[in-house]
């Protein structure tokens, strides 16, 4: 199984240094970096790939909040916050947990078993059969089920899940789009905050929406330039 690769943004050492302790318990994350905020973090995001941030809410130049708003394809997050009032917008941001300072190792193995079902069972390179095609494995109904990635028509966010849309069926499965995302070869594209596509699926499309099939799935507003770029 490949590493998770893990960043901490909090601008109090102490607080780094708890998780960072902690973390050393889970032998799957890989911490990349500790960073006092959201600014230096993205110099470290532009140089490796990032599965996981432990994200503090009140920093300083820009909030942990306002910091997911910029990412274009953001990694799975956990914040890490004294404040109890974020926690409604955090979820509407379909972050992975949020947890509370001072952070008890108790609650903390709640948040990295969340995120630890996924990665034994999703996070892994793509493999190739002996015809070579593309695959992934997905958890679904107690089974880690083959996923053909040139069946896939396009990928759905259900919050914590994924729906995954296949030609003659669908696979639901407990993982953040961000983190398929990431796996997934140049043949997607992420046209929303809750939506991947197959570009060699597409039937048709327009500035508001794409069509595969008779399905019409809308373009979110921060993605249409990507978009417009990737299919014009």
């Amino acid at each position: 199984m490949n590493h998770l690769k893990c960043l901490i943004i909090d601008d109090e050492p102490l607080a780094q240094n708890v998780i960072e302790n902690y973390l050393k318990e889970f032998s799957f994350i890989e911490l990349v970096a500790k960073c006092q905020n959201a600014l230096n973090a993205l110099e470290w995001m532009k140089k490796r790939r990032i599965d996981l941030i432990f994200l503090d809410i009140s920093m300083p130049f820009i909030s942990g909040i306002d910091f997911i708003k910029t990412l274009q394809n953001p990694p799975a997050i956990i914040f890490t916050t004294a404040y109890k009032e974020y926690a409604i917008e955090s979820y509407e941001l379909n972050v992975m947990d949020y947890l509370l300072k001072p952070i008890s190792f108790e609650r903390f193995v709640k948040a990295i078993n969340k995120l630890g079902d996924q990665a034994s069972e999703m996070i892994k390179p793509i493999n190739g059969d002996a015809q070579n095609e593309v695959f992934i494995y997905v958890k679904s109904d107690k089974k880690n089920v083959k996923v053909l990635l040139k069946e896939i028509l396009f990928i759905e966010s259900l919050k914590d899940y994924i729906k995954i849309h296949m030609q003659n069926k669908t696979i639901v499965t407990q993982l953040q789009i961000s983190a398929i995302e990431q796996r997934l070869p140049d043949g997607f594209l992420r046209i929303h905050r809750s939506f991947i596509v197959a570009k060699d699926k597409i039937t048709a499309y327009t500035q508001h929406d794409v069509e595969i099939g008779k399905h019409q799935i809308p373009i979110g507003r921060s993605y249409k330039m990507i978009v417009s770029k990737n299919l014009s």
